[in-house]
């Protein structure tokens, strides 16, 4: 499995935004509600409108740990999703899939699709660096930490085992590794 970065250039971050507003508000949305809850893709895209609208939290029950997980709905979150969700129905997918099951009920986007959607949108902005859909947690977590410097709340946010696993996660070790080489020199 490849292993993809944190966007951590908030000017790449707003290049990018631009570039999904350009496809659909849909790839936005996704990209903009993936940096500012952490939630893992696979949560994200199991959520639907009525999960959100008119709601101060997400509450919901991790896919992968099982365990339940409140997050708050920023104001900039909440205010994006407002405008986006203005003509959809309580009971669509956040992110819709424009396919249907094949018994014709709707369905989200897939995690490929969403892989494809930041990948497309990642090489149009020039982004060099390793990008997936893992990358939008990364990127919250890179952002939370830059701003709190609170390794213990990210690890609670994050349920990680250790606090050690929380930096390497977000790629502040290999930051210091790559800073302590530039210095470095015999």
């Amino acid at each position: 499995m490849k292993i993809v970065q944190p966007i951590r250039d908030k000017n790449m971050i707003e290049l990018l935004k631009q570039e999904l507003l350009k496809s659909k508000t849909r790839d936005y949305m996704l990209f903009v509600f993936g940096i500012n809850t952490g939630l893992r893709i696979s949560d994200i895209l199991r959520m639907k409108v009525i999960d959100v609208k008119n709601r101060t939290h997400i509450t919901l029950t991790e896919q992968k740990t099982k365990k339940t997980k409140k997050i708050k709905i920023t104001h900039t979150l909440s205010v994006e999703l407002n405008r986006y969700m203005i003509d959809k129905d309580t009971t669509d997918f956040l992110f819709p899939s424009q396919k249907d099951s094949k018994d014709g009920s709707k369905k989200a986007i897939s995690r490929i699709q969403a892989y494809r959607i930041l990948n497309r949108a990642a090489n149009a902005c020039g982004i060099d660096e390793e990008i997936g859909t893992h990358s939008l947690r990364k990127t919250f977590g890179y952002h939370h930490y830059q701003l709190f410097k609170d390794v213990a709340l990210l690890q609670d946010i994050f349920n990680h085992s250790a606090p050690s696993v929380t930096l390497r996660y977000i790629g502040l070790n290999q930051d210091c590794i790559d800073m302590s080489m530039d210095n470095f020199g015999l």
